[in-house]
C-alpha cells in the first residue's frame, strides 16, 4: 500500500498513514534511544526532530526551518519499505 500523507494542525508535523499496524504508541526523538530501524532512518533525515508511531500511522515533526519538500518523499520511501 502506498503511504498517504495528511496535514495536521501543526504546520511542522505531517501524518503518514501506512495502512498496517506500526506498534506504539511510541515517540522517538532526535538524540534519544530508538529501538526501531525505520524510526532511526526517519530521524536521520535532515530536519526531522521527532517520530510518533501509533495504530496504522506515523507522524513526523520537523524543525521550523526544514522543508517538507525534502523530507516527505524520503520519509514515504522509508515507510513503504518498512511496512509493505
Amino acid at each position: 500500500m502506498a503511504v498517504a500523507i495528511s496535514n495536521t494542525p501543526n504546520p511542522n508535523a505531517l501524518k503518514f498513514t501506512v495502512g498496517v499496524a506500526v506498534g506504539g504508541p511510541k515517540t522517538y526523538v532526535a538524540g534519544g534511544d530508538v529501538d526501531e530501524p525505520w524510526a532511526a532512518e526517519l530521524l536521520a533525515l535532515d530536519g526531522v526532530t521527532s517520530v510518533f508511531a501509533s495504530a496504522d500511522f506515523v507522524t513526523l515533526t520537523k524543525a521550523p526551518q526544514a522543508s517538507w519538500e525534502d523530507i516527505a518523499p524520503a520519509a514515504s520511501e522509508i515507510l513503504e519499505r518498512a511496512f509493505s
